[in-house]
């Protein structure tokens, strides 16, 4: 017997079903009551998001999940981008959990592995801060003001 999922969506907010996007222009309610491919619009990383090896394999597997029609080519690209994403890494815990996610989108379950890569979002945070130089930490603002002088 399968469980439904209930999910509530403010007026304007987008949802991803099955490929599919959708906007909603008042408060709903939606239930899944079977199995449903989903993504909420706050979980939807943008291009110019993908800043880090992480993120850049988040929004590869988020294609994969939004848009079905292009998965056979965006699973040959998150081939790529894993295999890069391990060799960046010397951290063991990302490493073991970079493998359990390439398990995941194996078989199927990338909302799953999108969820574990956000947990891992944090901690390849603290990562980069401590490899990276003082001018790559700079905010976007500092560096332009930077680049102006």
């Amino acid at each position: 017997m399968s469980t439904s999922i209930r999910i509530s969506l403010q007026p304007g907010e987008r949802i991803f079903i099955n490929g599919a996007a959708l906007r909603v222009d008042r408060r709903v309610s939606l239930e899944f009551l079977n199995a449903a491919t989903f993504l909420l619009e706050n979980h939807v990383l943008q291009a110019e998001d993908a800043t880090t090896p992480l993120k850049q394999l988040y929004f590869v597997v988020q294609t994969i999940l939004m848009d079905p029609a292009t998965a056979p080519q965006s699973l040959s690209l998150y081939r790529e981008f894993h295999a890069a994403s391990l060799a960046a890494f010397e951290n063991a815990a990302i490493l073991a959990e970079l493998k359990f996610i390439d398990g995941l989108v194996t078989n199927g379950r990338t909302f799953e592995a999108l969820k574990a890569l956000r947990a891992l979002f944090p901690r390849e945070s603290e990562i980069l801060a401590t490899k990276l130089s003082p001018e790559f930490t700079r905010s976007k603002q500092e560096q332009e003001a930077l680049a102006c002088k």
